[in-house]
């Protein structure tokens, strides 16, 4: 599966699909930029590896989400970086 992700603009007609995350948020990031517009975008899809890597990483921002046990983690990274494998610093 690749990735597919809408672009739409809230207040003009603007809407385009890209096959990347990085030139989707190029062209929000310009829209915006050059129209002072809102502009939104819409994830379709994503390739399994990175559904899984993002789980992994708890990227939903919530507390205890990240998958301490993943294989994607660099536990030596987050030693090195006084963070834990679920990238928390410890107990404050």
């Amino acid at each position: 599966m690749s990735t597919a992700v809408l672009v739409r603009c809230d207040d003009c007609s603007y809407e385009e699909t890209f096959g990347s995350l990085r030139a989707a948020r190029t062209a929000l990031d310009e829209h915006e930029r050059g129209t002072a517009h809102t502009v939104d975008w819409y994830i379709g899809g994503l390739p399994p590896g990175v559904e899984r890597a993002g789980d992994d990483a708890g990227v939903c921002g919530r507390e205890g989400c990240a998958n301490p046990d993943s294989p994607l983690l660099d536990r030596e990274a987050a030693r090195s970086t006084g963070r834990d494998s679920t990238g928390s610093s410890g107990p404050e």
